[in-house]
Parts: C-alpha cells; structure tokens; sequence
C-alpha cells in the first residue's frame, strides 16, 4: 500500500509555487509511485506579467529534473491562453510543439518545458498528476489490462492506447476526459496515470487512492509464487559477494570497449527473487515495460544462462564474455533495422545484466546513472510482477522502443550535457588517501571526474575526504576503505570492494608511507624492516592486485608510484628509507616492462619535502631530519627551500599534478619514466 504522507501543517506553509514543490517532492519521494527523473506535476495560476497585468499562467515541472529532490527553479511558468488554442489543430511536430512553447514561457531563464506539458494544459483542472506507479504499469502492461481496468474503476477512467508522449497523446487524453463525465483518471497504456484535483492536496490523494485501489486488486489475486516459482537456490550473502567481486572487472572489461564504464552490483531481495525464477529469462527478453523505464535500462537486459550449482565461476565468466558480445551484435542489428537518416547508435553494452544466484550488475557512464539503471529496473520487476498475476505482461514493440530511445528531443537533452572531463568514467585507487598528498590527489583526480577509493589505515579521516567528494559532486563518487598496505589479505579484499562498488580500476596511486632516520650503524633491522614493510612490499603487494584487476579487465591502466627525491640521492642518515625508496622506483620499472602488452603504464614521482598536511612529517621524522642537517625542527622548511634551485617549496597540490599529468591521456604514450618534483635539488638530478 502507498502511504499517504501528507502533513497538513507543513503545507499550510507553502504558498504559490512552493505548494506545488510540496506535492511533486511527495510523490516523488516513493519510486514505487514515480520513476526516478519521471512522471510531472502542474498547477494554474494567476500571475503578473511584465506589463503587470493579471495572466493565467501553468507551472510544469522542467525537462531534467527529478520530482523527489526539485525545487521551485526547476519548474517552468507558461501563458495558457497562448497554449489552449492549440487542441484545435490536428498534429503537430515535436519540434514544432517545442518551438512554439518556448514563446509561450513567461521567462526564458526558466528551464525548458517537459515534453508532456500539453497533457497538463489541455486539461481543464487548476492541479494534475502524470506518475509511473508500478501497480498502474502492471495493470497497462497486462494483456487483459482494459478489462481488468473495468473491473477495478468501472466508468471512472479514460483508456489511451500506447503513443509516444507529445502533442498527440495529449489531445488524445483531454478528448477522453471531456468525452467520459464521470472520468477521474487516465490510464496510458504502457505508460502510466493521470490525475488531478481542485487542490494540492486533493490532486495528491486522489493519485493516492488510485494506485492503492490498483495494488488492493493486484494484491488478492497474488495467490502463487511469482514468476514460476524458484529454479535456483539461493546463495549466502557473502558467497553472492565474493562472485559479484570476481565478475565485476570481466563485466567492466566487457562492457567497456567502446567506452569505459562504471558499474553497480545489487542483490537487493527482490532481484534475487527474480533472477532465480523459472521464468525469469523469458519475462526479462519481453522488453520495456515502459518509455521511462526504457531510457535508462534499455529494451532489453542481458540475461546470463548460468546455473550457480556449479560453482564454477570460471564459465560464468566465459558466459559473461560471450553474452556481453553477443547482446551488442544484436544491439547493432536492432539499430540498423531501424535508424534513421542521422542517427548515431549509443554505446551498444547491456545497462542491466541479470545473474542466477548473483543478482544485478548495472553500467553507465559514472556510479549515479549505474545506480539509475538498476533503481530502473526495479520499477520493471515489480511491474512484471504485477502484470503476471493479473495476465500476461507484454511491452513496448520493438519499433516503439527505437522511437522512445532515439527520440530527437532525448537526443536533444544529451546534447546538453557538459562536456566530460578527463577523468570521467575512471577509477582511481588512492593508497594512503587520507594523508596530503593522497587528499590533495584525490580532490584533484575526482575534480576531473573520477571515481575514487580512498585506502587508508585511518579510516576516519578517509570517509571525512570521501564525504567531502560525495557532497561537492552531488553524486557517489569516492568510498574510503581501512588498509594495511603490508597484509595481503587486506589488500585482497580492498580491491574486492573496489571491483564491487566501481567494477575495477583504471588508476593506482602507490602512495602509502612512512619514513625513519637514523645514522646507518645505529639503523636497526626492526627500522629496515617496517621500511621494507610499508614502503617495498606494500607497494609490490598493491601493485600486484591492481595488475591482475587491470588484466582481467582488459583495458589497460595506470601506476603512479609516489617515490622520493632519495630514490635517487643518498639521503644523510636515511639509509633504510632510501634504499627502498629506490626499490619503488625500479620495481615501478620492472612493471612498466611487463606491463605494456596489456596497456598497463607505471611511472614514478619523486618529491622532496612535503612538508604540509603530512603525517610523516608530523612525527619524528621531522625532528631526525633536522638533526640530520644541524638545524632546528621549525628552519626545515627554509632549508628545504634555500637548497632547490628554483627557491620553491613543495606542496601536496604540486605532487597532485604531477600524479594527474601520468594518470592523464596527455602521457598515454609515457611508461617507466621518472618525475622529480622538488623544486630542482641538483644533487637529484636524473642522470
């Protein structure tokens, strides 16, 4: 049953537009009621124009906004006695409707109109409707759906048969309601519900009472096990797990041949339960059960034919390969039966892949539109669900789905999208991603775009940075995870959870540290030890899990080890710290070597000196290294200053640079090379 949320106190409040914002937010607010990014809300209005007349004036939710989280600019104001005449023509184009309705806004600052706006205005009520409410979907998705539709409402509802939103559908629907007078509601067949009122709050309880009159009916008939019941037994969550973990980067590699690609992995309960029916692969190669569903998942899923009795994860991963490239030849046969002069086909990768005993794996261009897809293709699960029990579920055609995904004005709306940054659809893996130079890394890597996994022992202060990213992106793009560089199995398992919350890695910053100082006859070996711990087999362990990942995704990647100004130069009373930060450097190296067939590349910079927001320098260290030099802890700075050529001092930013320049396409051509960013300390020059 749909809840009924409204709170008369806190609608008292809102006055104009902002009542409207109330009611969209509310409908919103359930995706079981309205699709993410679909469905809109209207209300007319009395409103001044700029000659300060009175004007009766619509206000339609904005193309590209979200009914859940909108506010009062992402509505678009509109003069009705403009747009009324309208229903006394016969047709009218897309691209002649939207021109004209750009003439009929009352401030060209507002967004751009939805596509269903004449819905909204040819219908005479003051509030309407227009929402995907799952149970609705099933009703308009059943074979038998009109007449179940005369079971449930009588003569209180207008039918329309499937049309592409636009001006016909709306003439459609408002013939329909003024030809029914006893018309409470529209049901668009394939599509979804209309609904309106006198009042805000009217308007939302009469969607209310429509979609849970639905789900009553739907309800007491669900007498069986859905979908035909189990076929497959279910598997423990941490099995499921640790699957989706070794799957993910054999899906990303996949997936991302034409353009990489971000991945989501779900096995949230009702996936499951239809993954591992008897009929879910029949029902998933149906189609779309809807235009909003369709946009973001596609026509079809890719289902894998994979019986997880087995075990045997290395043929999934064979099926995984081979369906994948499959699923896209199809794709490409399925555009070419239909193109248009001037179409360009999509990345032709499945949006939603479906797994027995898994769950859902999701792709898209970052983690928000992975995670889009599969909210999506929940909306479509329970919508077959519905469909099921009152008949048979069919779709959209073949043809009307071409139509709906290359549709001129929802190419239209991706030709507005920002222009993607260099790091857009990458994965960077940040070792030490707390400390300076892995925050300051971070910031500069996801400020391009990336995707990135803070690795750190101090867990604290990396979900402080991945919450900072999350809250400046507006989208989930940085985790932290606790890593203790020197166990392997920690580092298994962070890269387990970096394939299961990404899909894998494109970007490894080595950049974990430590550092001690000691004369070398007083170095003692539990000092050369930790060195070698942290700094030698902490970086190889790293760089070891990131090159199999890489590997099994097939689509190559980069290292950046962050070594030192004594990789090079034999630091006075450093010798542990030294020598094994020369083995970074040269096993950096060792990898470039062996990793160029797979498109893999390991560079290396070297700073000197990092003194600001730097735990090292934080700790003894910086007591030892002034000793070392026979100055006071506070003149470091000026030493390290005083003794470059250039007179500069280094800061975490300027390594931050240098990592992005090796991670960037501008060095894609650049492998096993060394960087020193230290301000040029002669004694440190390559040579």
């Amino acid at each position: 049953m749909i809840q009924n949320t409204w709170v008369q106190e806190k609608a008292e409040k809102k006055q104009g537009l902002e009542e409207l914002v109330y009611r969209s937010n509310l409908i919103g607010s359930d995706r079981s009621v309205c699709n993410w990014g679909g469905g809109n809300t209207s209300m007319k209005t009395i409103e001044k124009d700029f000659r300060g007349r009175d004007i009766e004036v619509m206000w339609v939710k904005g193309s590209g906004s979200d009914l859940a989280t909108m506010g009062a600019g992402n509505f678009t104001g509109l003069r009705l006695d403009d747009i009324r005449p309208l229903i006394e023509r016969d047709e009218m184009s897309d691209e002649e409707m939207v021109e004209y309705l750009t003439h009929c806004m009352l401030d060209a600052k507002h967004p751009r109109m939805s596509i269903e706006t004449l819905l909204h205005a040819f219908l005479p009520f003051k509030h309407v409707d227009h929402t995907h409410p799952d149970a609705i979907i099933s009703l308009c998705c059943a074979d038998n759906g009109k007449k179940i539709a005369d079971e449930i409402f009588g003569d209180r509802y207008v039918w329309v048969p499937y049309v592409r939103p636009g001006f016909t559908l709306s003439k459609m629907i408002a013939e329909g309601v003024v030809q029914n007078p006893n018309a409470e509601l529209v049901l668009m067949e394939k599509h979804g519900l209309v609904t309106w009122g006198d009042t805000s709050e009217e308007t939302y309880e009469q969607t209310i009472k429509i979609i849970n009159e639905a789900e009553n009916y739907i309800h007491r008939l669900q007498t069986r096990a859905p979908f035909g019941g189990a076929k497959v037994g279910y598997q423990q969550e941490n099995k499921r797990k640790e699957i989706a973990a070794s799957i993910m980067p054999v899906i990303r590699g996949a997936v991302s041949t034409e353009r990489s690609m971000i991945l989501d992995f779900d096995d949230a309960a009702d996936i499951l339960e239809f993954v591992n029916s008897h009929d879910a692969s029949k029902l998933s190669k149906i189609g779309a059960a809807c235009p909003d569903h369709l946009v973001h998942t596609k026509m079809r899923p890719l289902f894998i034919e994979w019986d997880p009795a087995s075990g045997d994860t290395e043929s999934l991963k064979t099926l995984i390969k081979e369906g994948i490239t499959q699923y896209k030849e199809d794709y490409e046969d399925y555009f070419n039966r239909h193109k248009k002069d001037g179409d360009i086909m999509f990345e032709p990768a499945p949006r939603v892949i479906l797994i027995p005993g898994v769950g859902m794996v999701n792709t898209g261009k970052n983690k928000n539109n992975a995670k889009v897809s599969g909210a999506l293709y929940h909306r479509a699960v329970s919508v077959m669900k519905g469909a099921t029990t009152l008949g048979n579920f069919v779709s959209l055609s073949e043809n009307e789905s071409y139509n709906v995904e290359y549709w001129p004005l929802e190419l239209y709306k991706l030709s507005l999208a920002p222009k993607e940054k260099e790091f857009s659809r990458k994965v960077a893996f940040i070792t030490g991603g707390a400390g300076g130079i892995g925050s300051a890394t971070a910031r500069k890597l996801a400020e391009e775009g990336a995707h990135v996994v803070l690795a750190d022992l101090n867990l604290e202060g990396a979900e402080k940075l991945a919450t900072e990213l999350n809250e400046i992106s507006k989208e989930q793009r940085a985790i932290a995870i606790q890593m203790n560089v020197t166990k392997e199995d920690h580092v298994q398992i962070a890269f387990q959870e970096a394939a299961l919350a990404y899909g894998g890695v494109d970007i490894i910053v080595n950049n974990a540290g430590l550092a001690t100082s000691s004369p070398f006859d007083e170095t003692t070996l539990q000092e050369w030890n930790l060195n070698m711990d942290v700094l030698g087999t902490g970086y190889f362990l790293v760089a070891r899990e990131a090159f199999k990942q890489m590997k099994t995704q097939e689509t190559g990647g980069s290292m950046v080890f962050v070594g030192s100004k004594n990789s090079i130069y034999a630091g006075k009373n450093a010798a542990a710290y030294s020598a094994i930060k020369a083995l970074e450097t040269h096993l950096a190296r060792c990898i470039a070597a062996e990793g160029g067939e797979y498109g893999i590349r390991v560079n290396s910079v070297l700073p000197d000196a990092v003194l600001q927001g730097s735990a090292i320098w934080g700790s003894r260290w910086r007591e030892e290294r002034a000793a070392a030099y026979g100055i006071e802890p506070d003149q470091l700075e000026e030493h390290y200053k005083k003794r470059n050529t250039l007179l500069v001092n280094i800061y975490p930013s300027d390594i931050a640079e240098a990592i992005a320049y090796f991670a960037s396409s501008k060095s894609e051509k650049t492998t096993g090379c060394m960087m020193t960013v230290d301000g040029g300390v002669p004694a440190a020059f390559t040579r």
